[in-house]
């Protein structure tokens, strides 16, 4: 992150319905400028994946990046059933309300693209685009099974280097190409440090059971996507085992003006800092300003 992100960058916290301190990171200017952009992340992630892109885009609209209960600096829920993304969507509405922000454009990523089509099923009136990367209505099943393989699963680490090595070990597939410094900028996106300086996954390993513990026949999804009533953009990882290329044909089937851009050396998710993405943002997020 430069020195210019760094003291673009405010942090603040909201309350959950339960009273649980949840956490955010609040890019560009309050007042004024384009759109402001809500950014949702993944299942086991935390906004600071979004540090880079709200940079990009905060020299002129504003960027809210929450840390979802159970992750980050969000706390940690004790009743681990909660872990779910109707709840999530429930802060977040909370989150809007405080900040007085009553129309954005959601960037969600995985299971922030899946709150966002909940968000524009409950209150579309309210979201002026959506970003969908690497999410649709159906997950694929090895992808799923993949997810549900290592979330609260993993060894603990000691150092830095051993992080290092285990996000490679997961991601390396979905993320070729990475050198030394961005895989460390990627553990430290996903670890932070315990009072003894030795990093720790910054997630509630409970979420791995919240997961593990779904069970009955799922409802039908694609409802869901059909509530994208709004101008949406679909990012799909060129290798990805979450969004099939089928599930992303029918979305254009569904859809017809949905924009679908596929992202080249990429699985599941798009780091967001690729020259597509950037570009198929930018573009994107400038034509709602002009709208």
């Amino acid at each position: 992150m430069n020195m210019d992100t760094q003291q673009a960058q405010r942090t603040g916290t909201w309350e959950s319905a339960e009273g649980l301190e949840l956490f955010y990171r609040d890019f560009g200017p309050r007042e004024g400028g384009g759109v402001p952009v809500l950014c949702l992340p993944g299942l086991t992630r935390n906004s600071r994946d979004f540090t880079d892109l709200a940079g990009h885009l905060a020299g002129r609209r504003r960027v809210v990046c929450p840390d979802l209960r159970g992750r980050g600096h969000s706390q940690h829920d004790p009743e681990w059933r909660n872990y779910q993304p109707l709840t999530y969507v429930n802060d977040t509405w909370r989150l809007l309300d405080m900040l007085g922000l009553e129309r954005v454009v959601v960037i969600g990523t995985s299971l922030g693209g899946l709150m966002a089509m909940i968000m524009a099923a409950q209150q579309p009136q309210r979201l002026i685009g959506v970003v969908l990367n690497d999410v649709g209505p159906e997950i694929a099943p090895e992808g799923l099974a993949r997810i549900r393989g290592y979330t609260g699963k993993l060894p603990a680490v000691q150092s830095w280097e051993d992080a290092v090595a285990q996000v490679r070990e997961i991601y390396g597939v979905a993320l070729p190409g990475l050198d030394d410094a961005r895989w460390l900028a990627y553990a430290r996106q996903g670890f932070r440090e315990n009072a003894e300086g030795i990093p720790q996954l910054d997630y509630d390993p409970a979420i791995g059971r919240a997961i593990e513990e779904v069970s009955g026949e799922p409802p039908d999804p694609w409802p869901l996507f059909r509530a994208l009533t709004m101008p949406t953009l679909a990012l799909r990882g060129e290798s990805s085992d979450i969004l099939a290329p089928a599930t992303l044909e029918r979305m254009q089937q569904e859809k017809p003006d949905l924009q679908a851009v596929i992202v080249a050396n990429r699985g599941h998710v798009p780091l967001l800092d690729e020259p597509e993405s950037l570009a198929a943002i930018d573009a994107f997020v400038a034509n709602l300003d002009d709208s």
